[in-house]
């Protein structure tokens, strides 16, 4: 049976149906109302202004205006080095990386760093780690 197995075209076939199967309970897993990435994001969404809930559905990432400086920030769907620093023409002048100590679902970071920004911007930017944007990064930035 493992000689049959290894057949080129068989082996295709068994390999296809294991990652049927594994996107499959990944997305059960992911989509059931108990996880922890679910209720992170159900409760920044609730935080979220209409006007930022509007930007991270269309684009999954919204932006903040930092509360000491007027400077906006524009944090991207993710749980470090997600929030980078935008100019007048939308795009990155340099990253910001601060989480929190302990390890969150994205949408707990991300409700993390708004709060931050928005209530003690130069606190949050003293801990933080700057950071160069990647080049493959700036064509995501042109959504303003």
């Amino acid at each position: 049976m493992f000689g049959q197995l290894l057949a080129e075209s068989n082996l295709r076939r068994f390999l296809a149906e294991c990652v049927r199967g594994a996107r499959a309970a990944l997305r059960d897993w992911f989509q059931s109302e108990d996880t922890c990435e679910r209720r992170g994001l159900k409760l920044l969404r609730e935080w979220l202004s209409p006007e930022q809930l509007a930007q991270y559905d269309a684009n999954r990432y919204f932006d903040v205006t930092g509360c000491d400086t007027g400077t906006r920030y524009r944090i991207h769907h993710g749980a470090s080095m997600n929030v980078h620093e935008i100019d007048g023409g939308g795009y990155p002048r340099v990253g910001w990386c601060f989480v929190p100590n302990s390890h969150l679902a994205a949408g707990d970071v991300m409700l993390a760093q708004k709060i931050a920004l928005e209530t003690d911007e130069n606190g949050a930017l003293a801990v933080a780690k700057k950071f160069a944007p990647k080049e493959t990064q700036l064509n995501m930035f042109v959504y303003s």
